[in-house]
């Protein structure tokens, strides 16, 4: 039988917890994750405001070939260290501890980690600051010397901020714990909107110009992901005192988990950083325009995947904590089917209507259109993967929940070796640089594949059958998203307009809001529950908008 695509309780019930207590405090999934969603959509649309303005002012060349590569050093150490440690190692352990009113324990894993993890991040970040320039060189290959020196000198101003994500990720992990979403999610919209500033205002103020954006990143980061967590967690009573004591079983298992996890949810940035590394190797432009349709692709990731994956992870972790292991398959399910019925049908827009995205989003100042079509051939590659990209956080969470953090390092391992092996394979055919978003696309959809396979008798089956039916219904409903996106895409109309920028902006957002209604009447049709949840939160909009439902 088809489930909600939210199945948390009304109000809260009580029930008992592992060491005997009663709990009250039942996480509302359908809560957190339209918080998640929210905070996460306004980072996303101020994202693509970011790169619409980057665009326009700096195009795409050597330059931004070299901002793009200057965050791959900084992006290793924070997947490699901060990244998947902090968000999902830690969450689990102390979740444990909170909810079966051991508060005092879980302080104690929040300042042990705290303390420890510190000292080696900041070790961490002077050992990277100092070697800037052969790591710059090893990330980007095929970049000349004067590049390699510009792609160092940005990595020296962005390293900082990598300590901000790492306490930002603990304070972050501890609100999410104790069902706090809001705060989190200001994290990225204010590092987006340091960007911005750093485009428009510092960029006129340094040199070389470029560099004005990674100034603002490291403000933005130290504020969004810093101050004003701190701030928040100091008014809600935090516990913390500095220790490097690691005889507390709770520290000791958080270190234990820490590694695998690190490996295994750092797997789509590291990706991103072979990718890029490839890249190196093409015409000047193409890290630029890589990144761009890699952006535009992760825009529903981010806003799907892993809103909704950090959403459910509090929860799915506190059901394994109290062994009510129908509620924790039960709520994976729905979320696994509320994720393709939102992106199967972004998958199949994002293909289709790929040149007028571009156009839309960057075809304008010295973005050229050449550039732009380059941008629209690499996302028409990146999207055939979006839904397995969306899924994925969400079954790496249902691993950590279940403190299973070995399994996702084996399975990502293979599928970074299978990536790795179709670039080597398809680089040189006459696909060129579109070799690298298909063999990301292709690796993606394995992987996903393998993770539903692995976890289902883990946590004791997974409803596969309603899960095929969901995917069927979403393939169907697409075929408007496909129809709608067609009619801009292939008719004079669109090519008469293409490039000019607010006639292109307007027919393609009538296109989607064309095709997003299309897809909800024709789901609606299939009786798909999930279309009954969209009905429900649209009517409680027009509700406190005052409009009749």
């Amino acid at each position: 039988m088809d489930q909600e695509p939210s199945i948390a309780p009304e109000s809260p019930e009580s029930r008992e917890s592992p060491k005997g207590q009663k709990s009250s405090n039942v996480p509302n999934v359908a809560k957190a994750g339209g918080i998640m969603v929210a905070s996460l959509l306004l980072s996303r649309v101020l994202g693509l405001v970011r790169d619409f303005i980057i665009a326009g002012m700096f195009g795409a060349d050597p330059n931004t070939d070299a901002y793009r590569l200057a965050f791959s050093v900084p992006d290793l150490l924070f997947f490699l260290i901060s990244g998947g440690a902090l968000s999902s190692a830690f969450i689990p352990v102390f979740s444990e501890y909170w909810h079966t009113q051991r508060e005092e324990d879980a302080w104690k894993v929040f300042s042990g980690v705290t303390t420890i993890m510190s000292a080696i991040v900041l070790g961490f970040i002077v050992v990277a600051w100092i070697f800037a320039a052969p790591l710059s060189q090893m990330i980007a290959p095929g970049a000349g010397p004067e590049s390699v020196q510009m792609i160092a000198y940005m990595s020296r101003i962005l390293l900082p901020a990598q300590f901000a994500f790492f306490i930002g990720g603990l304070m972050f992990g501890t609100l999410y714990a104790r069902q706090v979403f809001s705060v989190p999610g200001l994290g990225p919209n204010v590092y987006n909107i340091g960007i911005i500033v750093g485009a428009v205002v510092l960029s006129g103020l340094v040199t070389p110009s470029v560099s004005g954006m990674s100034w603002g990143a490291l403000v933005g980061a130290v504020i969004g992901n810093l101050v004003i967590p701190f701030f928040v967690l100091r008014k809600m009573g935090v516990k913390f005192k500095p220790s490097f004591d690691t005889s507390h079983p709770g520290v000791r298992k958080v270190f234990k988990l820490m590694l695998p996890v690190v490996l295994g949810l750092s797997l789509p940035g590291v990706f991103g950083l072979i990718m890029q590394a490839f890249g190196s190797y093409y015409a000047a432009g193409t890290n630029t325009v890589l990144d761009y349709a890699n952006k535009l692709m992760q825009a529903p990731l981010g806003v799907f995947g892993s809103s909704l994956a950090i959403a459910v992870f509090p929860a799915l972790s506190q059901f394994f904590a109290q062994k009510e292991m129908d509620k924790f398959r039960r709520q994976l399910d729905s979320t696994l089917r509320t994720v393709m019925y939102l992106t199967v049908p972004v998958s199949v827009i994002m293909f289709v209507m790929a040149p007028q995205l571009s156009a839309a989003m960057y075809l304008h100042g010295k973005f050229t259109p050449e550039a732009a079509m380059r941008v629209a051939d690499c996302l028409r590659f990146f999207s055939v993967g979006i839904w397995a990209w969306c899924l994925h956080p969400v079954l790496m969470r249902a691993f950590y929940s279940i403190q299973d953090t070995v399994t996702p390092v084996v399975l990502g391992t293979l599928c970074t070796g299978l990536f790795f092996t179709l670039l080597l394979t398809l680089r040189n055919t006459s696909l060129g640089y579109l070799a690298l978003p298909l063999a990301s696309s292709i690796s993606a959809i394995a992987l996903v594949l393998m993770m539903a396979v692995v976890l289902a008798p883990k946590i004791g089956g997974m409803d596969i059958k309603n899960l095929a039916v969901t995917v069927g219904k979403c393939v169907i409903g697409s075929t408007a998203v496909a129809l709608a996106g067609a009619v801009v895409a292939y008719t004079p109309i669109s090519d008469a307009i293409w490039g000019k920028k607010l006639p292109t902006l307007g027919v393609t957002f009538l296109a989607l809001m064309v095709a997003s209604w299309g897809y909800f009447f024709l789901t609606k049709a299939l009786k798909m529950p999930e279309s009954e949840w969209v009905d429900r939160a649209m009517g409680k909009v027009k509700g406190k908008l005052g409009m009749p439902a």
